[in-house]
């Protein structure tokens, strides 16, 4: 296990060769600290289950680096999904889809839904940018545990990880808001930090 600073120059290249590699990346975001791993390489997604003690039966959510790659996970996007994109991403809001039939099962948990975001963090979002591809943004805690708010505190829940990036303390108050946008009925799943009375702002708006 390693702890490189953020800003280090070989920081990110390593944090990509070990993404590419099936390894597990701690990493800050605006809400607290997340556990990264290609979430098509099965054997990584099995080993962050292991890691978070997690049932198998919750699915993890996925970082991307652009609103644009919702359509290659999603097998659908409501506007009222694409309203609530244009307002709150990059942010703290996690929007929870009908997943395409390709998505493997492993990142859906056999639930047949996908949830995605766009992280506000500099590096949340850049991370996925350069691995081209969605990572997940599952946070840095074990299952009932709270979630760790520093790059000390992912390395003590996990002294078996294979590198965090330390970019200091995240805010650590709330996780990102849960919502689910699969049926007509938009429905919250998490309070978190977007509050609901800013999302029911645009659900009126397409009532």
């Amino acid at each position: 296990m390693r702890i490189l600073p953020a800003e280090e120059e070989e920081a990110l290249s390593e944090a990509l060769r070990i993404l590419s590699e099936g390894g597990v990346l701690g990493f800050p975001t605006e809400t607290f600290y997340g556990l990264a791993v290609d979430p098509f390489n099965p054997r990584a997604i099995e080993r962050l289950y292991q890691m978070k003690r997690r049932l198998r039966e919750k699915p993890v959510l996925l970082l991307i680096g652009d609103p644009e790659e919702v359509k290659l996970l999603a097998e659908e996007i409501p506007p009222v999904a694409e309203a609530l994109m244009e307002r709150f991403w990059p942010g703290p809001l996690t929007l929870v889809f009908r997943a395409r039939a390709e998505v493997p099962s492993w990142l859906t948990a056999e639930t047949g839904t996908v949830a995605l975001r766009v992280s506000s963090h500099p590096l949340a979002r850049e991370l996925p940018r350069l691995f081209r591809g969605p990572i997940t943004g599952t946070s840095a805690n074990l299952s009932e545990e709270p979630p760790a708010r520093t790059a000390e505190e992912v390395a003590h829940y996990f002294p078996e990880i294979d590198l965090v990036l330390d970019g200091g303390p995240c805010p650590g108050e709330r996780p990102s808001t849960l919502v689910s946008v699969v049926s007509e009925k938009v429905e919250l799943l998490r309070p978190g930090a977007v509050p609901w009375e800013k999302i029911e702002e645009v659900l009126n708006l397409f009532s």
